[in-house]
């Protein structure tokens, strides 16, 4: 059983900076491919950034340059840095872990196994 838990969320004005935290705890080995997702009102849940064990990271294209993920495997953890943050960036976002692959296999939401309960980012222009 893995468990996910986010931290970090605010609200900021647009060009403002949040970083994102997000602890595992149970069965996680540190090698899995893990990720932000998130979701706006009325909206599909998306995924922002992905990153496997090795540091390789994916990125969704609008944010591209203004966002970072990394990863403390040493410490289950997950981070996304955020810059120049936009009023369109807002949403909750979500931890995730593809559990049974070490690769990312893409910036898809079925592919994840299981996900935190979400931090709210909201950005005022």
């Amino acid at each position: 059983q893995v468990e996910l838990a986010e931290s970090g969320g605010g609200s900021v004005q647009a060009g403002g900076s949040l970083r994102l935290s997000c602890v595992a705890s149970g069965v996680l080995y540190g090698r899995q491919c893990m990720g932000w997702f998130r979701q706006a009102p009325g909206e599909e849940r998306e995924g922002v950034a992905i990153i496997d064990s090795n540091g390789g990271a994916t990125y969704k294209d609008s944010v591209q340059g203004r966002f970072t993920i990394s990863r403390d495997n040493a410490k289950k953890s997950l981070y996304l840095q955020m810059n120049s943050l936009k009023p369109e960036d807002t949403g909750i976002y979500y931890c995730a872990v593809d559990f049974w692959f070490t690769y990312c296999r893409g910036l898809h939401r079925a592919q994840f196994d299981y996900w935190g309960q979400g931090t709210q980012v909201s950005v005022s222009s």
